[in-house]
């Protein structure tokens, strides 16, 4: 079971590094505005997705300027701040909470999620400026009764944000130099 699980998981991986990859630089780009400049990074990760969060901060290699956001108003935004929201879907309603505040308080922000039907509406990638689509519409295995099990959204949201981490790294030791 686990070599299959592996198998769809490296496709998965495979199809988000292949057509998100123009998307998640965008998204790079966006964030090291703040990292470059007097901003932070606003991570906010719904349920299990705040594993990005925890990891952009409390991680071996932590992003610089990033700060684990819970979604809600706060005074501390600043117009130099950029935000990343994070969650398995892009009609969660937390998340849309989050993303109209950011619009409301003119913070630009990223999004990373997968969508589950037409992307119409109030939706995370209608919503953000930047969008990363995880392209994980139902899970990998199939049971024998015909469902489906094995749902990795927060491994592929860590691809996503390691993509995401890599490029800003590349971005900030350019503008260093």
């Amino acid at each position: 079971m686990l070599k299959m699980f592996s198998t769809q998981l490296a496709g998965l991986l495979g199809r988000i590094h292949d057509k998100q990859e123009d998307n998640l630089e965008d998204a790079a780009r966006l964030l090291a505005q703040a990292a470059a400049g007097e901003g932070r990074i606003f991570i906010y990760g719904t349920r299990e997705m705040e594993a990005v969060a925890l990891e952009a901060t409390l991680g071996e290699e932590p992003l610089p300027s990033a700060v684990n956001w819970n979604g809600e108003e706060t005074a501390e935004f600043t117009a130099a701040d950029r935000a990343l929201i994070v969650t398995r879907f892009s009609r969660d309603p937390d998340a849309i909470k989050a993303a109209k505040l950011l619009q409301k308080k003119g913070i630009p922000f990223a999004g990373i999620s997968s969508a589950r039907e037409e992307a119409d509406g109030d939706t995370l990638e209608n919503l953000a400026d930047v969008h990363v689509g995880l392209l994980l519409k139902k899970a990998l295995l199939p049971d024998e009764s015909g469902g489906r099990f094995g749902f990795p959204a927060p491994i592929a949201g860590l691809f996503a944000y390691y993509g995401i981490k890599f490029i800003i790294d590349e971005i900030l030791a350019e503008y260093e130099e």
